[in-house]
């Protein structure tokens, strides 16, 4: 691990994706591939490696691999089915998770980086249509929704957003009258916060992702034991 590379970062990762922003083409992208290694590539990297070996101490089960497509979303975009023709993300994505299925149906702490806006959130964004039908049988259980809502007001007492709740009717073969209905509401279960990046200047960015991470850890551990 270079530490050079997290001195000041996000700030360079975040120079450089505004310049992306401005010249979202392929021409200047290849004349600027030494700022995309140096203010991008490498301090992911870093990033990585070091908020890896901070989450280890506390869970050894996380995977915090420093390679694109891994830990660090890849920033060329997929524009075959999309009307967005451009070929470069203008945000950076770094994941670290557990469990040996697919990455994104899988447990984890995420880390997105913006030119307006930096989140750190931890969880599942989507589960799986087994993992939903999992879900939704466990939250049928009312001792096992009430230690889902006992985390969910502690999150909210620290602060943290939830995620995930974005169906708006309860779904069929459930009653809609069950107390906790708003719990099948969720398509994904997840916590995060954010901040613009003009807050740079007060917050170390490694340091607030660490204490998020510990924070939210028994939502992380209760995604494991249930739904996985």
């Amino acid at each position: 691990m270079d530490v050079k590379y997290l001195k000041d970062f996000p700030l360079p990762t975040l120079k450089f994706l505004e310049d992306l922003e401005q010249h979202n083409e392929k021409a200047w992208f290849e004349d600027h591939r030494s700022n995309y290694e140096e203010q991008f590539l490498k301090p992911a990297q870093a990033f990585v490696e070091k908020i890896g070996k901070e989450i280890h101490a506390y869970n050894p089960n996380f995977l915090a691999i420093p390679k694109i497509d891994k830990s660090i979303f890849r920033i060329y975009r997929d524009v075959r089915f999309s009307k967005n023709k451009q070929p470069y993300k203008t945000h950076l994505g770094i994941f670290f998770w557990e469990g040996s299925g697919k990455k994104l149906e899988s447990s984890g702490l995420y880390f997105h980086a913006e030119p307006t806006n930096i989140m750190i959130a931890l969880g599942m964004h989507m589960f799986s249509k087994e993992q939903i039908a999992k879900y939704r049988q466990i939250m049928s259980d009312d001792k096992k929704a009430l230690e889902l809502r006992a985390l969910f007001d502690t999150i909210e007492e620290k602060g943290y957003r939830l995620g995930g709740k974005t169906y708006k009717k309860v779904p069929r073969g459930f009653d809609k009258n069950y107390a906790h209905a708003d719990l099948l509401l969720y398509s994904g279960v997840y916590a995060f916060m954010e901040e613009p990046p003009t807050k740079l200047d007060n917050h170390d960015w490694i340091k607030k992702t660490i204490h998020l991470f510990k924070d939210l850890l028994p939502l992380h551990d209760w995604l494991i034991s249930n739904i996985y």
